[in-house]
C-alpha cells in the first residue's frame, strides 16, 4: 500500500468519525444539541398547568362558572406531571424536563400538605355526616354502618319520607336524641336544644341548627345540604343556586353566638371553590387541619372530590377520615375534635 493511499484512508476514517459525532442521530453530541430544541409543546403544556394551578382564583366565573369548575378538581391537575414526564423522556427533551419543575413546585405548595398525615391523638367529641342518597336501596344497612362509626353526633342529608322511619329505627338504639328538618336530620347521644331550620334560600328545608349539650360544654351544630351542581354543554357549571345558598349559610353561621360551632353536610363544593367563601372564610376544614390524605367523598365508586365537609370554629380538630361505603353514592366522613 502506498503512502498516499494510506494517508487517504486515514483521512476518510477521521471524516467518518467526525461525521458520526456531529450528525449521527444516536450520537451523544447530537442528543445534547437537540435536547433544548425538542419538546417546546410539552414545555408550554407544563407552563399552562402551572398557571392554572397558581392563578386558579383569577379564572373568571363570568361564563359557565369555569373558575369554580377548575377549582373543584384542582388537585387532579397534578396527573399532568407524569404524563408530560413520560413524553419528555420519549422525546429526549431537556427543555420539557426542566419546565416540569414549575408545576411540581406549585402542586406541592397547594396540596403537598394533604399527602402527609396531620392526625393527632386526643379529642373528646366525634362527629359524622353522610348524604345517604334518596335512592339508597339499603337504608337499614346504612343506618347500621353509621352506628358502628363511634360518632357522638351523626348528620344525614337527602332523607326521604319513605326511608326516614328506617333510619330512625336503625339509629334509635345508639342515639337517644334526634331531630329532622325537611330532608336533613341530626342524631345525637347528648341532649339537643334550640333546634330550628336554617333558611338557605331554596324554598324548602335543607339546613338546620341545634345546640348539643355535651359533657364538655355546649356546641352549636349545623347540618346543611346545598343545592346540587351540574356541568352542561351550553350552560357550563350550573352552580348559581348553590352559591346563593352558601352565602345564606355563611350569614347564618356568622350570626351564631355560640363560640364553638361545627358544620356537617354536603356542600356540593370543595374547599378550593371560591363560591363557598362565605362559609370557608370563617371556618376550618377538619380534613385540611387534621386529615390523612385527600378524604375524597364523591362519587363513592371512585372518589374524585371532597364535596362533603366537616368544618369547625372555636374547636380543635384532631383527626378526620372517610368511612366505608354504604348504599349511597357518597362516602360518609367523620372527625374527632377537642372541645
Amino acid at each position: 500500500m502506498t503512502q498516499e493511499h494510506t494517508a487517504e484512508t486515514v483521512t476518510v476514517a477521521a471524516d467518518a468519525r467526525d461525521t458520526g459525532i456531529r450528525r449521527g442521530p444516536g450520537s451523544v453530541r447530537g442528543w445534547r444539541s437537540g435536547a433544548w430544541r425538542r419538546g417546546i409543546v410539552l414545555a408550554l403544556a407544563a407552563l399552562a398547568v402551572t398557571l392554572v394551578m397558581a392563578l386558579h382564583s383569577h379564572i373568571p366565573n363570568a361564563f359557565g362558572n369555569v373558575g369554580s369548575l377548575a377549582e373543584t378538581f384542582l388537585p387532579w391537575l397534578g396527573l399532568a406531571v407524569p404524563v408530560i414526564l413520560v413524553l419528555a423522556l420519549v422525546r429526549r427533551s431537556a427543555l420539557a424536563l426542566v419546565a416540569l419543575v414549575l408545576p411540581v413546585a406549585v402542586w406541592l405548595n397547594l396540596f403537598g400538605g394533604l399527602v402527609v398525615s396531620k392526625e393527632a391523638a386526643g379529642g373528646d367529641f366525634t362527629v359524622a355526616t353522610h348524604n345517604v342518597n334518596a335512592e339508597n336501596a339499603d337504608p337499614a344497612g346504612t343506618a347500621a354502618d353509621l352506628t358502628r362509626s363511634g360518632a357522638d353526633v351523626v348528620a344525614l342529608e337527602e332523607l326521604t319520607p319513605a326511608a326516614l322511619p328506617t333510619y330512625e329505627k336503625g339509629l334509635a338504639g345508639t342515639y337517644k336524641y334526634h331531630a329532622v328538618e325537611g330532608t336533613v336530620g341530626l342524631w345525637s347521644k347528648y341532649p339537643m336544644t334550640g333546634t330550628r331550620a336554617v333558611d338557605i334560600r331554596i324554598g324548602w328545608k335543607r339546613a338546620m341548627r341545634s345546640l348539643i349539650d355535651t359533657p364538655h360544654g355546649q356546641v352549636a351544630v349545623y347540618v346543611a345540604h346545598l343545592p346540587s351542581v351540574r356541568v352542561k354543554v351550553h350552560a357550563g357549571f350550573t352552580a348559581g343556586q348553590r352559591d346563593d345558598s352558601a352565602n345564606a349559610l355563611g350569614a347564618a353561621i356568622a350570626a351564631e353566638r355560640q363560640s364553638r360551632v361545627v358544620l356537617l353536610g354536603d356542600l356540593n363544593g370543595t374547599m378550593n371553590d371560591r363560591s363557598l367563601v362565605g362559609v370557608t372564610a370563617q371556618m376550618r376544614s377538619t380534613q385540611g387541619a387534621a386529615g390523612d390524605g385527600y378524604g375524597f367523598s364523591w362519587p363513592a365508586a371512585f372518589p374524585m372530590a371532597r364535596i362533603d365537609q366537616i368544618m369547625v370554629r372555636g374547636v380543635d380538630p384532631k383527626s378526620s377520615w372517610t368511612l366505608p361505603a354504604t348504599g349511597s353514592d357518597h362516602l360518609p366522613i367523620a372527625a374527632r375534635v377537642r372541645l
